[in-house]
């Protein structure tokens, strides 16, 4: 089958089409110019064709779906801080343009959208995927819901689609919970936030990837959304102490209340906002605060049972292999 993954050259969509491509699938990629797609070199003019352009960019984007059977929407602009142009361009506009493509692709058999937890406004109690998608004002979590209804629109127009949120995804190429805590760590400037005895919702990278290939070729899943955990119940505490000793790091030292927490975050914010052009970033971010203080473990029992969503790798494996990985850069 020949499939589009957007966002190749990022973590969740590099791991994807490398996997596809090692089980000998024709794999599209759409990347910029100076994208990195060094970990895909292997597979390069063979399994891999890269279309150079980006999401927006709508002959690119119509040449990369023209002849995909499945695509896989992994795009996105994820991280805790950035200006709000960019999660609108990456996790919205660049959504509707790879929606209007597809509606003109023949062969198109799935359309897989690469969601969040997120979309859920950081409940106190993490919900099902009948709870409701919540706008808490963070520009990530609001630009990804409207991505969602832009996919829902397409659904509804007859797309097929498949959406799957997952919660905090780590492994090797892991930025935001591997390597920029493995920094924060050797510089002793990692924060546990409440103890760190919130649930983390860890979903290990190859454990997402054999969940959205199942999905895709499901016949259950169409029009369908899917929380995704590998259930482990593992606190932050449990994961960054494990990260830690693997590292050979110090535990972290600096421990703040929830409250307290979200108050220096939104002031740390602040002159960010009211000087456009500061650079850097805030040490502390309310989105930071929201996913390390409040359970992220979302019930992942609907994909178990509709399409035998099975962990393959644990949590112990999972932080060796990401050690591992992060060894090797060092």
């Amino acid at each position: 089958m020949p499939t589009l993954v957007t966002g190749a050259s990022g973590f969740l969509g590099g791991r994807l089409a490398e996997v596809l491509a090692r089980q000998g699938e024709q794999v599209i990629v759409l990347a910029r110019t100076n994208s990195d797609l060094r970990h895909l070199s292997a597979f390069l003019g063979n399994q891999v064709q890269v279309v150079r352009g980006g999401l927006t960019d709508n002959g690119p984007v119509m040449q990369a779906v023209r002849e995909a059977t499945h695509i896989f929407h992994c795009a996105a602009a994820s991280t805790d801080w950035a200006a709000a142009q960019v999660y609108l361009e990456s996790n919205v506009r660049g959504t509707e343009t790879l929606l209007a493509a597809a509606r003109e692709a023949r062969r198109l058999e799935r359309f897989v959208h690469v969601s969040t937890t997120d979309v859920y406004g950081y409940p106190q109690v993490p919900c099902s995927e009948a709870g409701a998608l919540q706008d808490v004002g963070l520009p990530y979590n609001r630009t990804k819901i409207l991505a969602e209804e832009a996919v829902w629109r397409a659904q509804e127009s007859g797309l097929p689609v498949t959406v799957i949120r997952p919660a905090t995804i780590y492994g090797p190429r892991g930025k935001a919970f591997v390597s920029d805590i493995a920094d924060l760590l050797r510089k002793g400037q990692m924060a546990y936030i409440g103890g760190g005895r919130a649930t983390g919702g860890f979903l290990y990278v190859d454990n997402a990837v054999d969940a959205m290939l199942a999905a895709a070729r499901s016949p259950h899943t169409e029009a369908k959304a899917y929380n995704l955990t590998d259930g482990t119940g593992a606190t932050w505490r449990d994961y960054v102490t494990a990260l830690a000793e693997g590292l050979g790091c110090k535990h972290p030292w600096i421990n703040l209340p929830y409250a307290t927490a979200m108050v220096l975050a939104a002031a740390m914010e602040a002159p960010y906002h009211w000087v456009k052009a500061l650079p850097g970033r805030p040490l502390l971010t309310r989105h930071a605060v929201f996913l390390l203080g409040r359970d992220q473990e979302y019930p992942s029992d609907k994909a178990r049972e509709e399409f035998g969503f099975a962990s393959r790798v644990s949590l112990e494996e999972g932080i060796t292999r990401s050690v591992a990985w992060w060894k090797g850069l060092s």
